[in-house]
């Protein structure tokens, strides 16, 4: 399964034939895909990537035993839900892309079970799972091209594309980001977003590795402790 949008973009590369600015740039790879083969194929390829089931690591494990308001999961695949399975006080709600469907929503939301259901329902949940970008459980809701983005990032500024549930709760929590990369613009707009009128404080868990001028600069400017240490022992620790 590609584990980051550079080996996805990869993964594009061996279906199709990508121009040279899509071979490192996601986003502008499926782009080209949709714009080439039609946005069924992109799903159909988004759906083949992410078809093997991904067991859920202990990290999953152990934040599914925990009562936490608000799991993010910024990929496509559902191991965070098979964690979270167990349970039955928790639901999803997942970013779609509103041209591909022709409707006025900006997300769908999901029981433990897998169903569609109400927004409403949110907010009697303990756990919700939010994935911004969608997922390929239940049903496949993928933002991917670039044109997927352009309402979302046009208004995300004044935060419509944001649920409410997910405004709601993040009052009253800070952030964690753990093995996030804020090396593209998009990214650190979501994350800007995302963690906008949360209550704080905010740690980023990152490789001690090489990091862009960007990234430093953005996890300064938005006032997140960095703490740098190997993800894999990290993990380890954290779910005992």
């Amino acid at each position: 399964m590609p584990s980051s949008p550079p080996a996805l973009a990869e993964f594009f590369g061996r279906k199709v034939a990508l121009p040279r600015w899509g071979k490192r740039n996601v986003w502008a790879a499926a782009q080209y895909i949709e714009s080439q083969r039609h946005r069924n194929t992109l799903i159909a390829m988004m759906a083949e990537a992410f078809a093997a089931p991904v067991p859920p690591l202990p990290i999953h494990r152990y934040l599914a035993s925990l009562p936490l308001p608000l799991i993010v999961d910024a990929w496509y695949d559902g191991a965070m839900r098979a964690a979270l399975a167990g349970r039955s006080d928790w639901g999803e709600v997942q970013g779609i892309t509103r041209a591909a469907i022709g409707e006025e929503r900006w997300w769908r939301t999901y029981d433990a079970a897998g169903k569609s259901v109400g927004a409403e329902e949110a907010s009697g949940w303990t756990t919700v799972l939010y994935k911004p970008h969608g997922s390929v459980v239940p049903d496949k809701n993928f933002l991917i091209a670039d044109s997927d983005y352009v309402e979302v990032l046009t208004e995300i500024d004044i935060q419509t594309p944001i649920p409410p549930v997910i405004k709601e709760r993040r009052t009253r929590v800070g952030f964690v980001f753990i093995g996030c990369r804020f090396d593209d613009q998009m990214l650190r707009t979501y994350a800007r977003q995302l963690s906008k009128r949360s209550a704080g404080p905010h740690y980023v868990l990152a490789e001690p590795g090489e990091m862009t001028r960007n990234e430093r600069h953005f996890i300064e400017s938005q006032e997140m402790s960095l703490l740098r240490y190997p993800l894999a022992s990290a993990l380890e620790r954290l779910a005992g």
